[in-house]
């Protein structure tokens, strides 16, 4: 076991659908394996969980397992766009709560940051801010896609958590300010797509022919991993480890087997990635634009 390893948030998605360009067939976890890899994850001190309302039937799973003693994070989904937003907010967490039958959330973030920058903005976070007094919530935050999303936020709303992307080839939130500016204003910064959806992970064979407009970038990161004799699995989560102004590093997984490789990497430390290996590109870097 190592002290890394509760910098680590389990995501979930993949236990309630299909997830990710590396899950070909688009098959979700069974609930048996996941019933091993919460086991294996609490044994390895991984405290937090990610789910959504909106990843299909993963909240109502992880409730019939039992996730108590584990710290919970969940999404709201897009809200209306009327008046009754206040409303929906309160019963969708009344929902989450029920299907993962806890009494409180460790967690609760807005899915979308586009609604916080919209004019309902305040009026949700005067919501997530009462729902956090009235202890349902422990912490309120944002997912957001753009580090300049975040510049915006911050400039409106004092929230605890913000989720954004982040990866080898994903340097935004360091080269544009970002990182640092949430960590001096003591914002916990999750980040997720470490691996890209498994793109990172992918050899040249099984990688989709769309993505082959970024082929010399490819062949410097396969170039620089048989260089330095490590794995891209090892690569992209040391990396990610290696910067003290992330408070939590959010990886799915798809089987036990690779949960149980992701906690053999966490001790280990990564060379310098040269800076060639990046990309600014939101086609590439946005699994969104990828249809």
């Amino acid at each position: 076991m190592n002290k890394n390893n509760h910098k680590l948030i389990l995501g979930t998605v993949q236990f309630g659908m299909g997830y990710g360009i590396s899950n070909v067939y688009k098959k979700k976890v069974s609930e048996n394996e996941v019933k091993e890899i919460l086991s294996f994850a609490f044994k390895q001190r991984i405290e937090t969980l990610d789910t959504a309302t909106t990843y299909g039937e993963s909240e109502s799973i992880l409730g019939n397992i039992g996730v108590k003693r584990f710290n919970v994070i969940t999404k709201l989904p897009k809200l209306p766009c009327n008046k009754n937003f206040e409303e929906s907010i309160l019963k969708c967490t009344q929902q989450s709560l029920s299907n993962l039958k806890l009494e409180f959330l460790y967690g609760l973030l807005v899915h979308n940051a586009e609604s916080m920058l919209s004019k309902q903005g305040e009026g949700i976070y005067k919501s997530l801010v009462r729902l956090k007094e009235e202890g349902l919530v422990k912490k309120i935050g944002v997912s957001v896609y753009h580090p300049n999303e975040i510049k915006m936020i911050m400039n409106h709303y004092d929230f605890d958590i913000v989720q954004a992307p982040f990866n080898v080839i994903d340097r935004r939130l360091v080269n544009t300010g970002v990182m640092a500016k949430m960590n001096s204003a003591g914002v916990e910064l999750h980040v997720r797509s470490i691996f890209l959806q498994g793109l990172l992970l992918m050899n040249d064979a099984n990688r989709p022919k769309k993505f082959s407009k970024w082929d010399k970038l490819w062949r410097m990161w396969n170039e620089w991993l048989n260089d330095s004799k490590i794995t891209a699995t090892e690569a992209c989560l040391s990396y990610a480890l290696s910067f003290n102004e992330i408070s939590k590093i959010l990886v799915g997984v798809d089987s036990l087997q690779q949960l149980q490789e992701i906690c053999s990497y966490t001790h280990k430390n990564t060379p310098k990635i040269p800076i060639e290996i990046s990309e600014n590109d939101t086609m590439l870097l946005n699994p969104s634009n990828w249809k």
